[in-house]
């Protein structure tokens, strides 16, 4: 009986994710209910890719309606505390979600240009969506390794999807090897962790770690290969060579769908984990992690200087930004955990809209975008060059025009400065480091306003949806940077009990000072 109940309590923790995976599952049955036509130049079934991508925006939006109601109705995770029900869950629940439903919008822009994709992909893109959100939910290191691994699987397929490109099966391969490396590091971490303390509950962890301090060896060593496998995830330097590769070589849509979602998911369990299970013992990781994220932002940084390539600049972007990220997981406690859920929804708008443009600047080609493409769109599509700047200059966390990526990188910079025990030197080399980013996102915007529009360069490609997608990722993302006060609002909320660690553990004397919280007042206007 107990074990029935036991089950019903899963099946409760998680309704979202259950009713998501029913879905996919439906979607994929609908693709192959008929024959496939064998259309030249376009991929199998192609004519029903598009139905099965609106069909997923409307079931991320119900999904997210029922995220939002259990959020609302203080909807617990399971009494053993392996799934959570807490704000910080919900909160990051509703990131993911909004990433795949504009990622399934960026994928039915991009199928009208050129039919690569059959019906089946869609469906993937669900599957994936919820592995990141067992991802965000998970308290027990078992479902840790579920979660990222259905996540994976669907990004493996996802990344080669286009069957006609060379480039699409290397990046397929690439990413397949190193994420199969980075899995056994992960799994090799977590039973080495459950050799030690007996348990794979971030609980039963935390409670373990703080009653044997100095730690053993082997949990030292289990731990370590833990936080490799989560680096690789989030693509932190060194851990970051797959990150351009499988960028430059997948579709754009799962390009974006790879650079925002699989980083909100990641970090949000990067976060639990070191704040949950590992905050007793923040003394011993503290320096490690430190460095992780100061190389991170350096090495992001400087090697996007050099791209032309504008995906591959964006990807050596995403690096600089997960080691921002890096410093709120330094940091820990409410406040950062409140910076994470606000920078996450500030770059998945960015991230989402600036792909949009690049799709329709790249027509639909087999080929990635370059600067010399991008030269002069302001005289022939001005609109489209103003959204491209105001991306660019979110990711580069410019006042005002670059709206809502401001307060992103001013709330990290908050937690880190007001911190109990302040972290300045890691804030200086976030400025500097953020500084160092307009040598390339300046860059981009010049050439659009300020150089000639190169011959022969493609004439961007007009598709209604990803029309409306810039125009509202663009309007959200100024909305929001004069008033943030709804997602500021949303991202407090998601502090509830989200990074608590269980009331039976005491945080060693050393670890206190890094793991409280600072308090995170919205700058007045």
């Amino acid at each position: 009986m107990s074990e029935m109940m036991s089950g019903a309590a899963v099946l409760r923790a998680l309704a979202p994710e259950l009713l998501l995976c029913a879905g996919a599952m439906a979607m994929l049955l609908g693709a192959v209910w008929k024959p496939q036509s064998q259309a030249v130049e376009t991929a199998e079934g192609a004519e029903r890719t598009s139905t099965m991508a609106r069909f997923g925006v409307v079931l991320c939006l119900l999904v997210s309606l029922v995220v939002v109601i259990a959020w609302g109705d203080g909807a617990a995770g399971t009494s053993d505390l392996r799934i959570a029900g807490d704000g910080f869950r919900w909160g990051i629940d509703l990131v993911i979600l909004l990433g795949t439903g504009l990622s399934l919008i960026l994928l039915d822009a991009e199928q009208h240009r050129n039919g690569v994709f059959s019906p089946e992909v869609p469906a993937l893109m669900l599957f994936a969506a919820v592995g990141m959100m067992v991802l965000a939910g998970a308290r027990d290191l078992m479902f840790v390794f579920i979660g990222i691994e259905l996540m994976s699987l669907a990004f493996y397929v996802l990344a080669g999807v286009n069957r006609r490109s060379a480039r699409g099966a290397e990046s397929a391969v690439k990413y397949f090897l190193l994420g199969a490396v980075s899995a056994g590091f992960l799994l090799y971490g977590i039973a080495l962790i459950y050799g030690a303390t007996g348990s794979t509950r971030l609980a039963d962890i935390a409670e373990w770690v703080a009653a044997h301090q100095p730690l053993t060896p082997l949990f030292v060593m289990g731990a370590a290969l833990l936080l490799v496998g989560l680096a690789f995830k989030v693509a932190a330097a060194p851990f970051h060579l797959w990150t351009p590769d499988v960028y430059d070589g997948a579709p754009l849509p799962i390009t974006a769908f790879m650079s925002a979602t699989v980083k909100t998911a990641a970090f949000a369990v990067f976060a639990r984990i070191m704040v949950e299970a590992l905050g007793p013992a923040a003394a011993q990781w503290h320096t490690g992690l430190w460095w992780l994220a100061v190389v991170t932002m350096v090495v992001g940084n400087v090697f996007a200087l050099s791209q032309r390539n504008l995906v591959r600049m964006l990807a050596y972007s995403s690096i600089a930004h997960a080691g921002y990220l890096l410093v709120a997981i330094v940091v820990g406690g409410g406040a950062a955990t409140t910076a994470i859920v606000f920078y996450m929804v500030s770059y998945t708008l960015a991230t989402m809209g600036a792909f949009a443009v690049l799709g329709m600047v790249n027509g639909g080609r087999d080929a990635s975008p370059t600067l010399d493409e991008l030269a002069g769109l302001w005289l022939i599509r001005p609109w489209l060059a103003s959204a491209m700047a105001v991306y660019l200059l979110a990711f580069m966390g410019m006042p005002l025009v670059g709206g809502m990526g401001f307060f992103a990188k001013w709330y990290i910079l908050q937690a880190a400065l007001q911190a109990s025990a302040p972290q300045t030197i890691l804030a200086v080399v976030l400025v500097v480091t953020s500084a160092v980013s307009a040598g390339y996102y300046l860059i981009a915007v010049s050439a659009m306003f300020m150089r000639a529009r190169s011959e022969g360069a493609p004439t961007p490609t007009a598709v209604p949806m990803a029309h409306s997608l810039v125009a509202v990722t663009t309007v959200a993302i100024l909305v929001l940077g004069v008033f943030p006060t709804p997602v500021i609002t949303m991202a407090r909320r998601a502090l509830t009990s989200a990074v608590a660690v269980p009331t039976r553990t005491a945080p060693a004397p050393a670890a206190g000072a890094r793991m409280q919280a600072a308090s995170l007042v919205a700058p007045t206007r």
